[in-house]
């Protein structure tokens, strides 16, 4: 048997550590300081604030001096049959328009531009991102112009001998989640686009060899390659369409009786028109709370690996 030779002994400074590793520390961290007080000044500091109004009977006009009025604006929240209207429009809006409309949708535009010819890319790409680029606002009036009594789709129904009807007024949350997909649909387009490129041709071209259609290439192959693409778009999308609110305040400004109104209208409602600061700042902070239940879910998705 041959003897192994000893492993060298690694010998301590006299400190018993690294000595060099302690100065530099706060030198790496310097370096991150702007940021982080930016960070603190900017966003901790706001939403600290917004915390404690939350809990405050502060109100725009005619008051003195806000109270400490503890959970009673939370409890007044979910006693609130036009606040469970707003939770529950909003849950409908990001459903309709964010996880199904947009995701859908922009994943069908990528698919099918990739088989396209590059004019058929250009023009479809450039319509669908000028619609993405548009201010919220004037996005808004278009689609006012189009869902309308006298809009353009009623007047495309009576020309093919249609029923048309007030779309603003007998289907307002539908009306707005479209204009949401209409607008949003290009984000989710690229996205796609940009992950369908990343998959080898050679796992496609090889399926295809084996018999393997269209259907069970895109179910078994892409879907799968693709699925933190699908988790990171679900979860950008979602907390967007969360806070949308020029759209839907410049096409039915919550109406009518309050069957488009969402979270965000609810909250401007009571905290700018009603003054109610502190009680529309606690819808807020449920409102943030929702995003971060749907983020939490997204980003336990997000761990699982492929």
């Amino acid at each position: 048997m041959t003897a192994t030779a000893p492993r060298p002994r690694l010998t301590k400074t006299p400190e018993g550590g690294h000595p060099a590793r302690g100065p530099r520390r706060p030198l790496r961290i310097l370096p991150l300081t702007p940021a982080v007080v930016l960070l603190l000044l900017f966003l901790a500091g706001p939403i600290a604030y917004c915390v404690y109004i939350a809990f405050t009977d502060l109100q725009l006009t005619g008051q003195a001096e806000e109270s400490f009025v503890g959970l009673d604006n939370f409890t007044r929240a979910f006693g609130d049959e036009a606040f469970l209207n707003a939770v529950w429009l909003t849950l409908v809006f990001t459903v309709v328009s964010s996880l199904i409309g947009q995701n859908t949708l922009g994943l069908a535009l990528a698919v099918l531009m990739r088989r396209a010819s590059k004019p058929v890319r250009t023009l479809t790409g450039g319509i669908v991102v000028t619609a993405w680029v548009l201010p919220e606002v004037v996005a808004g009036f278009l689609l006012y112009a189009f869902f309308r009594r006298e809009g353009t789709l009623n007047a495309i129904l009576d020309w093919l001998h249609l029923p048309s009807q007030n779309w603003l007024f007998t289907l307002p949350i539908l009306a707005v989640s479209f204009a949401n997909v209409w607008r949003g649909t290009a984000f989710s387009m690229l996205v796609y686009s940009a992950a369908l490129n990343e998959i080898p041709k050679e796992i496609t071209e090889a399926a295809e060899a084996d018999g393997a259609g269209s259907w069970r290439r895109m179910w078994h192959i892409t879907l799968p390659m693709i699925r933190r693409s699908i988790g990171t778009n679900l979860m950008l999308n979602t907390l967007q369409t969360l806070s949308v609110f020029g759209l839907i305040w410049v096409m039915t400004r919550g109406g009518p009786g309050g069957r488009s109104q969402t979270l965000p209208l609810f909250m401007y409602e009571q905290a700018f028109q009603n003054s109610l600061i502190g009680y529309g700042t606690a819808v807020a902070l449920l409102l943030l709370l929702v995003g971060s239940l749907f983020s939490l879910v997204y980003l336990r998705l997000l761990r699982t690996e492929v």
